[in-house]
């Protein structure tokens, strides 16, 4: 039997993705790279806003045009979660339907798929809460790098946002499960583990423990010593420690790298957003950081185009991001979602007016990117090397997560999935270039 699958959408839905492979695997399945020769098609969807839902559907609509008579196509995910009965109008050949909850369930329903989908198509029913696989690392391998993720759903009430309709309020993997997966990850020789999360500040407090990534990361360099890198997605702001901070500077394991996504500096979009709006707390914070890691790496997205959202805020919004000097920055257009908290403001503001605003951030964040790059001429940084590109080995910094921020070129020989030294010679606005350090 072989199985073929899709996996759309951001790097939490690869770990489902990954462990859903993991688990046919374990019953015998074997994966191909080739729909044709699949027995089941799999599409592990997004749902998150309007594109990501169109792809889902275009994904699905290609291979029903695709199935043969012995196929089954299974929509999952996301996408599966929200919206079941559309998926089955938009694309009518799906033969079963499995929200993200219940992935752990994905060989008792696929076999009852596979019995039955010629009478009518099945949806499992979504249970009240995440279960876990104890023999199922809940992991996506990148490289020598890992996504591990910690917790799913998020109990915020960020006015925008779909995550918690489609996943619910927060649900934290017990610390043990987490550690446990960290090992599996050292003993196969992974050199980065990303931990991720809607909200991984948030971590284990639906447990009952306070400060409950304080704790995991301590648990971490203690037991993972050989992992040389543990990055941090994605931090909520109002919720980073100063025991948190303390501990990133004093462990160089962790690394000087702080995703907080604000959305937005202007106090009154932020309270129509439900999102922490003490702008002065939240700069305070970036000088603890600062001050206690000079050279931390800071990532922040914003939204433009929010109900509301007039050009003197948007320009205030310039003005933050001017004065803050983020290392990296990520924008987007505002995307109405029924059924969240910000559709009762409608969508008033044009998608050319968002898409001009976005523009206009972005190319300030442009200068002040190529700015602070150019300060690593001349400096040496510790490269992990990925691959190759128009014949120079390409890796990332501690500065760069995978897929979203910049990427590091070098001029010369040196081993591949390694951590190597490089002397950086040319900076541009998103990437540097360097050459093999002599150490």
């Amino acid at each position: 039997m072989k199985y073929y699958l899709v996996s759309l959408g951001c790097a939490k839905n690869s770990v489902d993705s990954e462990s859903i492979a993991r688990l046919l695997n374990r019953d015998g399945w074997t994966a191909t790279q080739t729909p044709q020769q699949a027995d089941l098609m799999l599409v592990n969807t997004c749902g998150f806003i309007k594109p990501a839902r169109d792809e889902s559907y275009e994904y699905l609509a290609e291979l029903a045009e695709l199935k043969t008579e012995n196929q089954v196509l299974v929509a999952a995910g996301c996408l599966s979660e929200r919206v079941q009965q559309a998926i089955l109008t938009e694309v009518p050949g799906v033969d079963g339907i499995i929200g993200s909850k219940r992935w752990m369930d994905i060989i008792p329903f696929v076999n009852q798929v596979r019995q039955n989908y010629k009478l009518s198509p099945i949806y499992y029913p979504s249970g009240e809460s995440f279960g876990d696989e104890p023999d199922i690392l809940r992991a996506s391998i990148l490289g020598n790098s890992a996504y591990l993720k910690i917790a799913d759903g998020c109990r915020r009430k960020c006015a925008y946002c779909s995550i918690p309709l489609i996943k619910g309020s927060t649900v934290s993997r017990p610390m043990e499960s987490v550690l446990s997966d960290a090992k599996k990850l050292e003993q196969i020789g992974m050199k980065e583990i990303i931990l991720i999360a809607q909200d991984i500040t948030d971590y284990a407090l639906d447990l009952g423990v306070k400060n409950g990534l304080e704790s995991l990361l301590k648990y971490m360099v203690k037991e993972i010593p050989a992992i040389p890198w543990i990055r941090l997605l994605y931090l909520f702001p109002g919720q980073i420690s100063d025991q948190l901070i303390e501990l990133m500077a004093q462990n160089q394991q962790i690394l000087h790298y702080i995703d907080i996504p604000l959305q937005h500096a202007h106090p009154d979009i932020l309270k129509k957003m439900n999102r922490p709006s003490d702008i002065e707390w939240i700069t305070r914070t970036f000088e603890k950081l600062r001050s206690a890691m000079p050279d931390v790496a800071i990532r922040t997205t914003f939204i433009t185009g929010f109900p509301g959202e007039t050009e003197k805020e948007f320009d205030f919004l310039l003005d933050f991001v001017k004065t803050m000097r983020f290392d990296r920055v990520g924008v987007f257009p505002y995307w109405f979602e029924k059924g969240t908290p910000s559709e009762k403001l409608g969508d008033p503001i044009l998608m050319d007016v968002k898409q001009k605003r976005l523009e206009a951030l972005m190319k300030t964040q442009g200068k002040i990117s190529l700015s602070i790059n150019k300060k690593f001429v001349g400096k040496t940084l510790q490269v992990l090397t990925e691959g190759t590109q128009e014949g120079m080995i390409v890796g990332r910094s501690y500065r760069d997560a995978p897929e979203i921020d910049g990427l590091v070129f070098i001029n010369g020989d040196v081993p591949l999935n390694e951590l190597v030294s490089v002397k950086i010679t040319t900076a541009m606005m998103h990437d540097l270039i360097g050459v093999p350090a002599i150490i």
